[in-house]
């Protein structure tokens, strides 16, 4: 089982800028609405996936059949790719929506949350030496909370997407600075183990992020 992560928030923010410090010969971006990524050099770090699947270390795609099938060939067949990164997986909820607008009737919402849910069975029974971090925008409640933007309530109430992850940082932005938030302040929604961040607000950089998580975990294990 690959170490998952769910990165929320709104529009810039810093969900794909957290990306900029990740190995990009161990990094794949599958990256849903083909949009350019926000850091210097990205167009020369990541290149397209060439057709064989071999070469290559970045995908766009909002289809979830066809993102499912490149999870399997980086799962299987590109083992040294140690970082894989979904930018944004909300998109692949909403677009599917979008295609199926005019189909009257509920149907339509039960397919979008089984596609929904197949995606993260997938990446949840991939190899455990794989990073895997999904980011998503949000929506806030009457009270103020916040939780993933999705559409309908079925994958809210059937699939509850953040409850897939051990680990869930919300982005904020304070005085100029972007960072993640760590654990629930109680209008913000994120979770991690006990202890594994001291503090409520971190960097948004993955690549410290992966090497708090892996040293928790270590550090239990021994």
């Amino acid at each position: 089982m690959s170490n998952n992560l769910l990165i929320i928030g709104d529009s810039g923010t810093g969900k794909s800028t957290s990306i900029r410090n990740l190995n990009p010969s161990e990094t794949f971006i599958i990256n849903v609405i083909n949009k350019n990524l926000p850091f210097r050099g990205a167009g020369k770090l990541y290149t397209r996936l060439s057709p064989d699947g071999l070469t290559g270390n970045l995908y766009s795609s909002d289809d979830p059949k066809q993102i499912r099938r490149v999870l399997k060939l980086i799962n299987e067949k590109r083992l040294e790719i140690k970082n894989l990164i979904i930018d944004d997986f909300g998109y692949i909820i909403m677009n599917d929506f979008m295609r199926k607008a005019l189909i009257k009737g509920y149907d339509k919402y039960s397919e979008i949350a089984k596609e929904c849910a197949d995606t993260l069975e997938t990446i949840k029974t991939m190899r455990e030496d794989l990073f895997c971090a999904l980011m998503m925008h949000i929506e806030t409640d009457k009270q103020g909370k916040t939780k993933p933007k999705t559409v309908g309530n079925m994958i809210d109430q059937y699939v509850c997407i953040e409850g897939n992850f051990t680990h869930v940082f919300h982005t904020i932005v304070n005085d100029g600075k972007y960072r993640f938030i760590t654990n629930n302040d109680g209008c913000h929604m994120a979770k991690n183990p006990m202890g594994m961040f001291n503090e409520l607000y971190i960097d948004n950089d993955l690549e410290s992020i992966k090497e708090s998580i892996n040293s928790y975990y270590g550090d239990i294990a021994a």
